[in-house]
């Protein structure tokens, strides 16, 4: 099969397409998805040029950890997701620990079950592909903040991948009472449709020079975790 792939650590020269990368096969606990859309984070370009060499797994290694695909095949002790299936995920489940040889990119992924959901039948594979790690990251960073029903927040960087899921968690997941974001002018209509009751422009105004009766911030998120 066709996969992006390199064999040392390095900058974006490295990454080499190759046409004779093996199938990877499904474990008991696992599927294997035709990969229609993929997405990269900034752990992907972290990892390449080596930053997670002490934890990595040995190279080579193919990119990626978000997906959205088809079903093609499943493992002996896979219970819920058939052949057939549009699903989606990140597939590997620990970021910073031994994150797998064989990622996303490349015409073919395999996945735990646990790790994958149905795609939504309102999202293309594009949409679905680009939501799991930002998500996660997004939901992961207000757990440990320790973010909860009733406070407010401000995010900085409230447009970017995961800021704009901050915004959207904490509004009407979490319950935040008031959610305030910074973007430049072009992006504050945006923030405003995702739930932030305030958007500032941060090229015009200084969120800590605002008066303090505008919101009161019980929490600030910036970068939740580095993923």
């Amino acid at each position: 099969m066709k996969a992006w792939i390199y064999s040392e650590y390095g900058g974006v020269d490295v990454l080499k397409l190759k046409f004779d990368v093996p199938l990877p096969e499904p474990a008991d606990d696992q599927v294997l998805i035709k990969v229609v859309a993929a997405a990269l984070n900034p752990i992907d370009f972290k990892r390449r040029l080596g930053l997670l060499k002490a934890i990595d797994s040995p190279l080579p290694i193919v990119p990626g950890y978000d997906v959205a695909g088809v079903v093609v095949k499943v493992g002996a002790k896979v219970k819920e997701i058939k052949v057939g299936d549009e699903v989606y995920g990140d597939i590997i489940e620990k970021a910073l620990d031994g994150p797998k040889q064989d990622g996303t990119l490349a015409e073919y992924t395999v996945a735990e079950e646990k790790l994958l959901a149905l795609k939504p039948e309102n999202l293309d594979f594009r949409q679905a592909a680009a939501l799991p790690l930002a998500v996660e990251t997004a939901y992961e960073g207000l757990e440990r903040a320790g973010f909860s029903e009733g406070k407010s927040i401000l995010v900085l960087g409230g447009a970017g991948g995961v800021g704009s899921f901050v915004i959207q968690l904490a509004k009407h997941v979490f319950g935040a009472s008031k959610v305030a974001a910074t973007s430049s002018t072009t992006k504050l209509e945006l923030l405003k449709s995702l739930g932030a009751d305030l958007a500032i422009d941060y090229t015009k105004d200084n969120f800590e020079d605002l008066p303090t009766n505008s919101i009161l911030f019980t929490m600030l998120l910036d970068k939740p975790i580095g993923r």
